[in-house]
């Protein structure tokens, strides 16, 4: 069965179970694209959760993967950040989605990227790489993160200056939003960085802490534990390298049971879906 025929059969398909309506796709790149789905009206989760979500396969049976949350809780919609991967068992379908076809939607938040994590702090980074960044795209709307932080540090790597674009204009677009805009004014700072294209700040999110180039474009002190805390989002590799580098700076992984300085989630959607 061809993949245009696997989606014709999908979208034959108007009773696929915890189904949701997908209202609005954008390709950012050849390997990256956003999409918005309907929200069921049940459905209640903390900024920076995942959900399991998917289609169905050649099979009908459900074909699922956890995707964080690019919405903050108060959307109306959902919104999910995705890489393509040309033969993942998902990405190869839901790729070629558009507004009107349907997805699998399991209404079950979980994650670790929630502020209930961490402890009281001054600042707060986000440390991601490549569709990392999703849980961020909704903790970055949210007004509880700017009412417990005095400072958010969004750091995101990509290998090239295009793969940072999703992020960029929901940065930029933060202080003309009209619920939390005056909230994000001086406090939100943006450290986008490349690692394969030229541009004005380069280099992996491990290297800039490590070398504490981060802190000296930033004019912020190097990380501590009482004043820091970091949410962690990206590969199991990056994840391990980044983990080891917060502990060098003397904070402490934490949990929802367990706030202490960050968290890191391990259930990120990574290549190969």
């Amino acid at each position: 069965m061809t993949e245009t025929m696997t989606m014709d059969a999908a979208r034959q398909k108007p009773h696929m179970p915890d189904a949701q309506t997908v209202t609005s796709v954008r390709h950012w790149t050849d390997r990256l694209f956003s999409f918005r789905v309907s929200r069921p009206a049940t459905l209640r989760f903390r900024s920076g959760e995942f959900l399991m979500i998917g289609l169905l396969d050649d099979k009908g049976k459900p074909l699922l993967r956890a995707y964080s949350i690019a919405s903050p809780s108060w959307d109306e919609e959902l919104e999910f950040y995705s890489i393509k991967v040309p033969d993942g068992p998902l990405t190869s379908r839901l790729q070629h989605i558009q507004p009107g076809d349907e997805i699998i939607l399991r209404p079950k938040p979980v994650g670790t990227l929630v502020v209930d994590a961490l402890l009281p702090g001054k600042r707060l980074w986000f440390l991601a790489t490549g569709t990392g960044i999703a849980p961020f795209a909704s903790l970055m709307r949210d007004p509880e993160v700017y009412e417990k932080f005095d400072q958010v540090i969004m750091m995101h790597t990509c290998r090239e200056v295009a793969e940072l674009e999703y992020g960029r204009q929901l940065v930029e677009a933060l202080e003309g939003d009209p619920l939390i805009g005056e909230m994000v004014q001086g406090k939100l700072r943006y450290y986008p960085t490349t690692t394969r294209e030229e541009f004005h700040h380069m280099g992996r999110v491990t290297d800039n802490l490590a070398s504490g180039k981060v802190f000296a474009d930033l004019g912020l002190p190097k990380m501590n534990p009482e004043e820091d805390r970091a949410m962690v989002c990206g590969s199991l590799a990056f994840n391990v390298d980044v983990k080891a580098i917060l502990e060098g700076f003397g904070l402490r992984e934490g949990a929802n049971s367990d706030p202490k300085e960050f968290v890191v989630e391990k259930a990120f959607v990574g290549d190969g879906i």
